[in-house]
C-alpha cells in the first residue's frame, strides 16, 4: 500500500517538475517581429480596433468561404460514383455545377472579381 502512494508521488513530483521547467524554458516575448507586423488584411496589430475595414475584403473573403465549401461538396462526388444510380448523381452533380457556375457569372458580373481595381 506504501508503494502505491510512493509511486504516485514521484509520478506528481515528476509532473510538476516538468511543467515547471517548461514554463521556465519558454520564456516567451510579446514584442516580437510577427506580432508587431500587420498580417494578411493589412491591418495594424497594435492600432485602434474600431478603424473601419474594407467592405472589398470582406466580400473577397465571403466568396472565398463559398468556393472552399463548395469544393469539399463537390469532392465526395467523385467517391460515390460507382456506389449509387448514374441518373440521380448526374442528376445532383450537375444541378449543383449549375448553381455554383450562375453564383460565378452573378459575382463576374457584379464585379467582385476584379481584383485589382
Amino acid at each position: 500500500m506504501f508503494l502505491v502512494y510512493f509511486n504516485s508521488l514521484i509520478i506528481i513530483s515528476i509532473t510538476i517538475l516538468m511543467m515547471m521547467m517548461a514554463s521556465l524554458l519558454s520564456n516567451k516575448s510579446n514584442n516580437d517581429r510577427e506580432k508587431s507586423s500587420p498580417f494578411e488584411c493589412g491591418f495594424d496589430p497594435k492600432g485602434n480596433a474600431r478603424l473601419p475595414f474594407s467592405l472589398r475584403f470582406f466580400l473577397i473573403a465571403i466568396i472565398f468561404l463559398i468556393f472552399d465549401v463548395e469544393i469539399t461538396l463537390l469532392l465526395p462526388m467523385v467517391i460515390i460514383y460507382e456506389k449509387i444510380n448514374i441518373q440521380s448523381w448526374m442528376l445532383v452533380s450537375m444541378s449543383f455545377l449549375l448553381i455554383l457556375l450562375l453564383g460565378l457569372f452573378h459575382e463576374w458580373n457584379q464585379g467582385a472579381l476584379l481584383w485589382a481595381s
